[in-house]
């Protein structure tokens, strides 16, 4: 079992930035690639950044490329997302998942509770 807690979600203004933390606990973290998704209400949840387990590989979707920032420490256990220039579209829950396997897709083995990022106009 691999726990995640995220944290570092709020309420920001447009143009501003966040930097998400999720903290893992279990398993070797280094072990697994990490990624990001975010749920608007009333949508399906969305992939947003995936980071390989080395932090070699970064993947985006495309609505955040040149914005967002994914990294991790595995000395801390603990993947960042730097988000910048937010814009209120960017408004949803925001949760971090484990996956032995890099992928988009929300197939991912473990999952933290989710932290809130809403962005006012």
């Amino acid at each position: 079992q691999v726990q995640l807690v995220e944290s570092g979600g709020g309420l920001v203004q447009a143009g501003g930035s966040l930097r998400l933390s999720c903290a893992a606990s279990g398993r070797t973290f280094s072990n697994y690639a990490m990624g990001w998704f975010r749920q608007a209400p009333g949508k399906d949840r969305k992939f947003v950044a995936a980071v390989s387990w080395s932090g070699g590989s970064t993947y985006y979707t495309d609505s955040v490329k040149g914005r967002f920032i994914i990294s991790r420490d595995n000395a801390k256990n603990t993947v960042y997302l730097q988000m910048n220039s937010l814009k209120p579209e960017d408004t949803a829950v925001y949760y971090c998942a484990a996956s032995r396997i890099m992928t988009t897709n929300v197939g991912y083995d473990y999952w933290g509770q989710g932290t809130q990022v809403t962005v006012s106009s």
